[in-house]
């Protein structure tokens, strides 16, 4: 099945930025959108409704204006990011400025539902839901998602655990929609085997943090470029969910990376890791989210050139494979 012409037409490499908590903003969203590749954003990051539409009339605006005076590469669309979950108490009203701006793609998380895929289909736009197997691959789509975004191992974040091969091969026995892949992608080759696995599009995430307009601290950014793949610590301590943080982050709060309690939901009321967690740290904030593709990011450095990198290197792999 061939992609929508809203993931394909303007793209000049097949990927999606995927959107980062407090990290995308609208600086970062122009700059992916203009070099090419779909940049997105979490709703969220906005405080309230009113900076959410200032935010997606900010970007509308300088994709349009960068359009006029690049007529003959014009900007690749953008996306938001919906938390489809019963603790997000803004879904609705963030779900109604989303339609009024008629964004045209929606990236839904933790839950999928019914009425917000139709909501976004009833002015035109498409939902890519992301999962972690294939029994919530299935939901999303019976639930009318128009496309999939597979987060495996090593994605940063709240991640899965299952193999990228073998999550992928179980979507496409019954799925030939659209699909992205989420997963340790930080470098060209990655994007090119995301899509000789079976994916349509690479879903790219912790490199970005590692970039001049990331709404990222200068540790933080600075913490992405000096570690690697073993400095990834994967836990549920910090928000009940399993996701992979910086190791360095954990121990500047105080605690041992290597010896993490589990948080345990069963255990009784109170939030994740408030017992143990010094000095109010919060993850996210303090406790940074990254993915094992960090040890590709070798430098801080403008968005763009993050995204002419992976396009020499995906054009690089390509070619050797042919040769």
């Amino acid at each position: 099945m061939s992609l929508p012409p809203v993931l394909s037409d303007r793209l000049r490499l097949p990927a999606v930025a995927s959107p980062m908590f407090i990290v995308s903003n609208p600086e970062l969203v122009v700059a992916q959108c203009t070099s090419g590749i779909i940049g997105s954003f979490p709703t969220l990051n906005a405080r309230t409704q009113g900076e959410l539409r200032e935010w997606l009339t900010r970007i509308i605006e300088r994709l349009a204006k960068y359009d006029a005076e690049n007529p003959s590469s014009p900007s690749a669309p953008f996306a938001a990011n919906l938390i489809v979950h019963k603790s997000n108490d803004r879904l609705e009203q963030d779900l109604a400025v989303i339609s009024e701006f008629e964004v045209p793609v929606v990236i839904t998380s933790l839950g999928a539902r019914e009425d917000v895929n139709d909501a976004v289909h009833d002015y035109g736009g498409i939902v890519l839901h992301d999962i972690i197997n294939d029994r919530f691959a299935r939901k999303a789509i019976e639930k009318g998602a128009d496309g999939l975004i597979a987060v495996s191992a090593g994605a940063g974040g709240h991640t899965g655990t299952q193999s990228p091969f073998a999550l992928i091969q179980e979507i496409r026995e019954w799925f030939q929609g659209p699909l992205l892949l989420s997963g340790s992608i930080s470098h060209g080759r990655s994007i090119l085997a995301a899509l000789a696995a079976g994916a349509d599009l690479a879903y790219i995430g912790s490199a970005f943090i590692a970039t001049d307009e990331a709404n990222a601290s200068d540790a933080y950014k600075q913490m992405v470029v000096d570690s690697r793949a073993a400095d990834i610590v994967y836990s549920n301590l910090f928000t009940g969910v399993h996701g992979n943080y910086l190791r360095g982050s954990i121990r500047d709060i105080g605690l041992d990376p290597d010896n993490l309690p589990s948080f345990d939901p069963l255990a009784g009321a109170g939030v994740p890791g408030a017992s143990i967690v010094p000095n109010d740290a919060k993850a996210w904030r303090d406790i940074w989210g990254a993915g094992h593709g960090v040890g590709s990011v070798q430098s801080i450095v403008p968005a763009a050139m993050l995204v002419e990198r992976l396009r020499d290197e995906y054009a690089d792999a390509r070619k050797a494979l042919l040769d």
